[in-house]
């Protein structure tokens, strides 16, 4: 458990892949602005729905990376105290 502890805090952020969040898109509150410009609006909206779920794809591909590279660090740790502590 303290492997893993350690592990969050000292991880190279250079191994973990970067997941970015899409920017919300934007909804005028002015309802003619809102119909003028429906096309963009519905456009950014589909944009936005398509790259969330890229996103969530992201982060879970991220999470699960960084449990197996927990795991494997905590089987790693183990080995080094079974080497120091005899």
């Amino acid at each position: 458990m303290r492997a893993i502890f350690l592990l969050v805090f000292f991880a190279n952020p250079a191994i973990a892949e970067s997941c970015l969040a899409p920017q919300r898109p934007f909804l005028p509150s002015d309802p003619q602005a809102a119909r003028e410009y429906a096309d963009i609006i519905r456009n950014d909206f589909e944009l936005y729905i398509r790259d969330i779920q890229s996103y969530f794809r992201c982060l879970d591909d991220e999470r699960a990376r960084a449990f197996e590279e927990a795991r494997e660090v905590s089987e790693e740790y183990g080995r080094f105290l079974g080497l120091v502590e005899r």
